[in-house]
């Protein structure tokens, strides 16, 4: 059969349900078959960027792998963004662009350009297929790859003469690649001497990031924190992972992370590192961070153990089998022992919990209209977010109590928020699906609205509109004595975001006032047969906060402007 059947038959058999796309004419031959298929659904999106997007949103909602597809060169290089996004936050996507014909490669011909070359630094793993036989195998091994050991995107790229060429359909029966076994079973002794560890600590913390919940571990996590009632912090990739709504629970730590999870990290003997890597927004300066902790560091990717923070236990296994085996040694453990650390932990959360400040013009505050939509929409309801202040807000504000968010966390993609919302609603059809925005990033894809009124996928979406870039703004006024270059969107005045939601076949509303929050949210989650976009104007001022000044220790963390916490002499 032809190539281009070949790929479509290919990605059938691998499990794809759902491709995003836009076709071109380097990829053209694969969407003639792809207008037959029964097995597969493609959705026409109005940018590349928005496919790879929400391919994204689509794998982090419903587990499987997440297909995007574009033709060579502008289509394929517009894919770029969503693979650096991808690769920096462990999302298992495959990427399949169109490549020119072999005979071209090389010559500058018309929409050429070395996709493969280019995105080498940020796919797990990349192919350039020449001959319509090896196209089944490319794209067996590209899923196998993306979804085991530590995810990550793929792309498969393949030549126009690949696709119209004939050949035979070989699918691969097992999957061999030679130098490619993950590491998933922990080595017992590692497994026993953390155990040991913890149970000589005086002031253990867990540290969990995102590759708890990519291991599928949450419940198994939950199960061991309260076999052990350590303290646990949750990192932005990690928030559900464990129930904000726990007393063990201390917060997201970090840059803005919460004063009880940075004080813990800052103050422990022990840190119990799962499924994380020690970036640099959590740590802030390296060398001042968790001075007094003994590290246990478990990660699938041995790539990642001691390459910020040494560790005095590394464990190179999958999340969810280290756990396990932890808990296993950790039956007969004295949790007593901790109490006077739960109880110092307790009393800093409670001194310094957060919140924001209500504006005397009456003007909404942001940090109010995320809680809303988070208590107004419910714990099962799913969540993307854009990157910047309202990022932060959300990480604070909405009920964790489940993996339910989705946003940028390694690359800090700006434009994330609209496709992947899409993306998460195509895995999630029956579920509440809200897009946290702000009126930045939502003027980057929300082109990709359009594509959810034809579609038929009823997403929510929430512009958070401070008129500003506000993340960029926060610090202008911070550290540049309040000099506003080139932040002031005047996005209150153009455009108007209820006109332009309506001319995109969606639902538009405004909210203003604090008297409007509720009703706006309830006529949102009452519409479901088109895609909603609310406009919150809020205040323009408000702030992230607590904060640690980029490059500075955590122990410099800030309540508020020019405010640092004070720590009582049995905190410290």
């Amino acid at each position: 059969m032809p190539g281009a059947h070949i790929l479509v038959n290919a990605l059938e058999r691998a499990g794809a349900e759902v491709i995003f796309g836009i076709p071109g004419g380097a990829i053209l031959p694969a969407y003639d078959p792809l207008y037959d298929a029964e097995g597969v659904r493609h959705i026409l999106v109005r940018h590349e960027q928005g496919a790879g997007h929400a391919a994204e949103g689509y794998a982090m909602a419903s587990g499987r792998v997440g297909v995007c597809m574009a033709t060579s060169g502008p289509g394929a290089t517009n894919l770029v963004t969503p693979l650096a996004d991808a690769h920096m936050d462990s999302v298992p996507i495959v990427a399949i662009t169109g490549q020119v014909g072999s005979g071209s490669i090389g010559t500058d011909a018309f929409q050429e350009a070395d996709i493969r070359g280019i995105t080498m630094p940020i796919t797990k793993h990349n192919f350039l297929v020449h001959r319509p036989e090896d196209i089944a195998q490319a794209v067996a091994e590209a899923f196998h790859i993306a979804s085991t050991g530590r995810p990550g995107p793929v792309l498969v790229d393949i030549t126009k003469d690949a696709l119209v060429a004939e050949g035979e359909f070989i699918w691969p029966e097992t999957i061999d690649i030679p130098g490619y076994k993950p590491t998933r079973r922990p080595h017992r002794r590692q497994v026993r001497e953390a155990a040991r560890e913890i149970c000589e600590a005086t002031r253990p913390v867990f540290y969990l990031g995102g590759g708890v919940i990519k291991a599928d571990a949450v419940d198994e996590i939950q199960g061991l924190v309260e076999q052990t009632q350590i303290p646990v912090v949750t990192t932005l990739m990690a928030r559900g992972a464990y129930p904000d709504s726990s007393d063990l629970h201390m917060g997201m730590p970090g840059m803005h992370g919460t004063v009880a999870a940075v004080g813990a990290l800052q103050r422990a003997d022990l840190l119990i590192a799962l499924g994380t890597r020690f970036d640099d927004r959590v740590t802030g300066k390296l060398d001042t961070f968790a001075p007094n902790a003994r590290v246990i560091h478990a990660d699938v990717d041995p790539a990642e153990i001691s390459k910020n923070r040494n560790a005095e236990v590394p464990i190179v296994g999958d999340c969810r089998e280290v756990i396990t085996a932890l808990r296993e040694h950790l039956d007969e453990v004295d949790t007593s022992r901790w109490d006077p650390w739960r109880r110092t932990l307790a009393t800093m959360k409670a001194k310094f919990p957060t919140s924001w400040e209500a504006w005397e013009d009456g003007s909404l505050s942001p940090q109010y209209v995320i809680k809303r939509i988070g208590e107004l929409s419910g714990p099962d309801a799913w969540f993307a977010s854009g990157v910047g202040q309202h990022q932060m807000w959300c990480a604070h504000f909405l009920p964790h109590e489940k993996p339910r968010w989705m946003n940028s966390g390694g690359l800090g993609t700006m434009g994330y928020c609209v496709p992947a919302a899409m993306g998460a609603k195509v895995a999630q059809p029956d579920a509440i699906v809200w897009g946290i925005d702000g009126d930045g990033c939502f003027q980057m894809t929300n082109q990709e609205l359009v594509t959810c009124a034809l579609e038929g996928i009823p997403v929510k979406i929430a512009v958070i509109n401070n008129e500003s870039l506000g993340m960029v703004r926060q610090w202008q006024t911070l550290f540049y004595e309040g000099r506003y270059s080139n932040t002031n969107l005047q996005s209150t005045r153009i455009p108007d975001f209820p006109k332009l939601a309506e001319a995109m076949g969606c639902v538009g509303l405004r909210a203003t006032h604090i008297d409007e929050v509720d009703a706006v949210i309830e006529q949102a989650l009452a519409i479901d047969d088109r895609p909603v976009v609310v406009e919150f104007v809020v205040h323009k001022d408000a702030m992230v906060w607590p904060m640690v000044a980029a490059g500075t220790s955590n122990d410099d963390i800030q309540v508020a402007k020019d405010m640092a916490p004070e720590w009582e002499e049995e905190e410290l």
